[in-house]
């Protein structure tokens, strides 16, 4: 995704991933004002479900979200949970895109998608977008950042209909037990560093003493920015429950890679950009906003990193089952950095990193 708004591919007649005649038909009838014909655009960025930007006879447009193509995990991709998420937040001071429609008849599209409004703003995916931010923005939106993901920790999940979302003890034993699973499932060969920091995580698993929505995939590229370091929206809910919320902050210091850091990603982060907060700040920003206790952070630092790993097998899993629509990912690449995300967990257990 650009600074200046989400990137997309060109327009075709016949997108992967879109039934355009059965999808016309739904959005005619789920959207009044909608007006045929429409356009697809695939907005690039994505490597889980599949986002993108439609756009009617009248210039109106709209975001549709669907799963990858192909065999995947149900539960990571269930659409409407994720709708379901952002059309409970609507009322609250969490910044989400707005839900218009959910479609729950795989036939339709071969799988179910949602519609939810396009939402203006540069979404900062890489350092190259992040350069074309003003400087001066860059402090701000990382405060922003962690004043937004205390919002939505202090959610009341009851009252905004989302008490039934998930259990909500023994997160981290649960998330353990579902990305090992994704692990063993997904992998092409054997990796004993991952293995390693699954044992030690397993077995010290902490008391979860905050509990409450957990975003799941809370990251400045799953960001909407508007002007002065504000956000307009929070994307990517897929991965949301209810839990210990406190691995949100694990695993926004594990995608935060500070200025004149090596990466471990393809991409340059966007976080090293100059002007960006340091993991540290980022953390007291938070400890300070919503008054926890975040000795145990490299605890969850350490999971976030290895949670990435096994998420990875899944995606270049995949990639390599051509499930994915995409032609540009080097899925040897991204086999290699999970490696280096497995061993970056293994410094985080021992207090490194921050």
């Amino acid at each position: 995704m650009s600074n200046a708004h989400w990137s997309t591919q060109a327009p075709v007649a016949h997108p992967l991933g879109i039934e355009v005649s059965g999808v016309t038909a739904w959005l005619i009838r789920a959207i009044p004002d909608a007006k045929a014909p429409f356009s697809f655009r695939l907005i690039a960025g994505g490597r889980s479900n599949l986002t993108y930007l439609v756009q009617d006879a009248a210039d109106q447009r709209y975001v549709l979200r669907r799963p990858p193509l192909g065999s995947v995990l149900a539960t990571a991709h269930d659409m409407g949970r994720e709708y379901r998420i952002i059309d409970a937040l609507a009322d609250t001071d969490v910044p989400v895109a707005p839900a218009v429609a959910m479609c729950d008849d795989a036939t339709v599209n071969d799988a179910p998608f949602y519609i939810m409004k396009y939402v203006e703003g540069p979404v900062l995916a890489t350092r190259t977008d992040a350069l074309a931010y003003p400087e001066a923005d860059r402090r701000t939106a990382s405060s922003t950042l962690m004043d937004v993901l205390g919002r939505i920790h202090a959610v009341q999940i009851d009252e905004v209909g989302l008490g039934t979302l998930g259990r909500r003890e023994n997160y981290l034993l649960r998330q353990l037990a579902r990305w090992q699973q994704q692990y063993e499932k997904s992998k092409s060969v054997d990796i004993p560093v991952l293995d390693e920091v699954f044992r030690r995580l397993a077995a010290s698993v902490p008391e979860q003493t905050h509990t409450g929505l957990v975003h799941g995939d809370f990251r400045l590229g799953n960001m909407i920015l508007g002007p002065g370091g504000t956000i307009n929206a929070v994307l990517d809910w897929e991965l949301s429950t209810l839990g210990d919320v406190l691995a949100d902050v694990g695993w926004l210091m594990s995608s935060w890679i500070e200025t004149g850091e090596e990466s471990r990603s393809p991409l340059t982060a966007a976080s090293t950009a100059p002007g960006f907060a340091s993991r540290r700040e980022m953390a007291e920003a938070y400890a300070g906003a919503t008054g926890r206790d975040l000795t145990l952070l490299p605890y969850y630092l350490a999971f976030s990193y290895w949670r990435s790993a096994c998420i990875g097998t899944g995606v270049v899993a995949r990639y390599r089952a051509a499930a994915m629509a995409a032609d540009d990912f080097d899925v040897d690449q991204h086999a290699r950095t999970i490696v280096e995300t497995a061993q970056r967990a293994l410094t985080a257990l021992e207090g490194g990193l921050l």
